[in-house]
């Protein structure tokens, strides 16, 4: 099935750059024809992967992503010059999949499209085991990137859910940092460092809604592991 790629960027040349190489690897490249209005176009392409801009006319892409995570749980890659910490910071806690900087190299960012398009949709769909996790008191739906308890069903985005199975499936076992990267991202010389710590930050903000916010243990110098809290089980 053809994959499609929906691309906000104002930027004429690298809009079209982006779509002629991309083409060449038979993804299928759309746009918003105006940036008054992303999610129009956004709902009736319903794309495999978005990739934002942060700089654009009248809304930027934290609003966009904003406004897309409302409704979708599509991965988003950031693209963008701008290199503050901080604004890696909050892409990430917007709910992106992960951020690239211009200039960049095609490669590189053709790595990263397939990477996240493997983890966004390869787990669920060659799990031959149950559809469900069961930790802490909680479900977690494999197939929908889903944890329920307490009456409450929380999204997780790809990321996210990633980061929880592979612990929860651990029992108990600390992950290393360079495990839980190569898993998620394939080849850790594409990926920030900090894009793993703020996805386990947001994680566990995501799980305190359930009163597991301590069920995510930083183990020092050597990585992350998913704890069964006591009367949890």
């Amino acid at each position: 099935m053809e994959e499609t790629i929906f691309i906000v960027e104002d930027d004429g040349a690298i809009f079209s750059s982006l779509r002629d190489h991309l083409e060449q690897w038979s993804f299928r490249v759309v746009g918003p024809k105006s940036f008054q209005d992303i999610m129009t176009p956004f709902t009736k392409v319903n794309p495999q992967l978005v990739i934002m801009d942060i700089q654009l006319p009248a809304y930027d892409g934290f609003h966009w992503c904003r406004e897309i995570r409302a409704v979708s749980n599509v991965p988003i890659i950031f693209l963008s010059s701008r290199d503050h910490p901080m604004d890696i910071v909050m892409a990430m806690n917007m709910g992106g999949d992960d951020y690239i900087q211009k200039p960049f190299h095609m490669d590189v960012l053709l790595a990263k499209i397939q990477a996240t398009l493997r983890r966004a949709y390869s787990y669920t769909e060659t799990e031959e085991s149950s559809d469900e996790l069961k930790w802490n008191g909680t479900t977690i739906d494999l197939k929908r990137c889903v944890i329920q308890g307490n009456d409450q069903e929380i999204e997780l985005t790809k990321n996210e859910f990633f980061i929880l199975s592979i612990l929860v499936e651990s029992n108990d076992e600390i992950v290393s940092r360079d495990d839980l990267i190569r898993k998620l991202w394939d080849d850790e010389r594409f990926v920030n460092d900090n894009t793993l710590t703020v996805n386990v930050t947001r994680l566990r903000q995501k799980l305190s809604d359930l009163g597991l916010e301590e069920a995510i243990v930083t183990k020092k110098g050597m990585g992350y592991m998913a704890v069964t809290l006591q009367g949890k089980s």
